[in-house]
């Protein structure tokens, strides 16, 4: 059987967020975050879950860092929660979750593990909402804080920091449309909050700058390679458009130091004046990234719909007979050739991680789709890489099953099985395929 061997150093690797994993909401004087606040109002979160216990991280973080060790893993993308360091945000920090972190971290290396931390991974303090949340501008500096913060207590051992996670999840599905936290809906709400992500993210990186530790930062990007529905010019135009709005009004300004003509005028068309975006913003925000984070699940195939609010575009049906996960999502390994190749084509030899890629299948144990998807894909990103894209590492999502935000727990993403009954956890065959890649470096294919 032919092998694929990936470049020398390539991280292998696994992810995870902390109100995801971790639990223990009340532990150590940890605050409240939104997530808290929105997964207990009625109806927000399929079969009324919470991440209140969520697989108990917190306490069985050593059993956890030894599943790491199993899998073969050389790399580990796990968030930091804001409000275990600072319950409400700002002050003075938490000495309890520096302590904890700090454990975490050491463990993580003792096993010959890199850390890849990420800084905001959804769970904002709920003091911060309180007075506006990312709609405040005032939070990019609290946010600047807490980063710098993290920087001092971590930086000597922690070398790659995402900044953001996933902006434009966090401005429409939050912002926008309502079905994350904080729950709102409002467009120009969503465009604001947006732009103060990315403006935070420019704060975080002067700041690990400044504090000379040597560190490397990047966003993790949601990003959804585009296709048109048919050869028709309208849903070409529909495809070029809802790529501005998901992918190049994130990609352009962190770097490029700009965001895109077109976009920026469907938002003008829409909410008026962009005056949230101030002089000198898009300096900080294009300050400088060290790697590109990727988090890819799927393409978005596009049709033109004059009458469909607020754009007039929407996505279409995934392509009858094409293979899809058990959340519907369309599997389509090729999309990440091409969009490693657009990235590297677009924004030159930046280095690329996969932060995050998988999907939901929920065979027990016995994972044998999930076993294909990763062959494909690992296939699909080597091509990239033969191809010139400079891709240093790939974070699988996710290192176990967990709380999958409005979906609850029934999702299920891991390559470690938890049983939420007596949070055992039982490494899947999936997870033992990846730790033959991992340690070998190496995949096999039937190509």
């Amino acid at each position: 059987m032919p092998t694929k061997r990936f470049p020398d150093g390539f991280l292998w690797g696994a992810s995870t967020s902390a109100y995801q994993i971790e639990g223990a909401v009340d532990a150590d004087g940890r605050g409240e975050s939104i997530w808290d606040r929105f997964s207990r109002t009625p109806g927000a979160v399929d079969n009324g879950d919470t991440g209140d216990r969520a697989c108990d991280h917190y306490n069985r973080w050593r059993e956890d860092v030894s599943l790491m060790s199993e899998l073969g893993l050389s790399g580990y993308r796990f968030s930091l929660a804001w409000p275990r360091l600072f319950p409400t945000g700002s002050g003075r920090p938490l000495q309890a979750g520096i302590d904890h972190y700090n454990r975490l971290i050491d463990a993580v290396l003792e096993k010959g593990i890199t850390p890849l931390v990420t800084l905001y991974h959804w769970d904002l303090p709920q003091t911060l909402q309180g007075i506006g949340g990312w709609r405040n501008r005032d939070v990019v500096e609290r946010f600047a804080d807490y980063a710098s913060t993290c920087f001092e207590s971590f930086g000597d051992r922690v070398k790659d920091w995402v900044t953001q996670n996933e902006p434009w999840i966090v401005g429409v599905l939050g912002h926008q449309l309502g079905i994350h936290a904080p729950g709102e809906k409002d467009l120009r709400g969503t465009v604001t909050a947006m732009h103060h992500l990315l403006l935070s993210h420019g704060r975080a990186v002067q700041a690990l700058r400044a504090g000379g530790s040597g560190g490397r930062a990047g966003v993790a990007f949601s990003l959804f390679p585009h296709y048109p529905a048919s050869d028709r010019p309208e849903d070409i135009g529909a495809s070029e458009a809802s790529d501005g709005y998901v992918n190049r009004w994130f990609l352009d300004p962190v770097l490029r130091g700009t965001y895109p003509d077109d976009m920026r005028e469907h938002y003008e068309r829409l909410i008026g004046p962009l005056d949230m975006v101030r002089p000198g913003d898009l300096d900080v925000i294009g300050a400088g990234s060290d790697f590109i984070g990727v988090n890819y699940y799927s393409p978005r195939i596009m049709r033109a719909e004059p009458d469909h609010e607020p754009f007039g575009w929407a996505v279409a049906e995934v392509p009858e007979g094409e293979p899809v996960t058990d959340a519907g999502w369309h599997i389509a390994p090729s999309a990440l050739t091409d969009l490693m190749l657009r990235l590297h084509n677009d924004y030159g030899d930046i280095p690329i991680l996969i932060t995050e890629n998988g999907g939901v299948f929920d065979d027990v144990l016995h994972d044998t789709r999930r076993i294909e998807f990763l062959r494909d894909h690992l296939a699909a990103l080597h091509k990239a890489i033969e191809a010139g894209a400079p891709v240093r590492g790939y974070f699988h999502w996710s290192l176990m099953d967990n709380f999958e935000w409005a979906m609850g727990y029934a999702p299920r993403f891991g390559l470690v099985h938890v049983d939420y009954e007596t949070l055992a956890r039982t490494v899947k065959d999936s997870g033992r395929y990846y730790a033959q890649i991992a340690r070998t470096n190496e995949l096999s294919t039937d190509e």
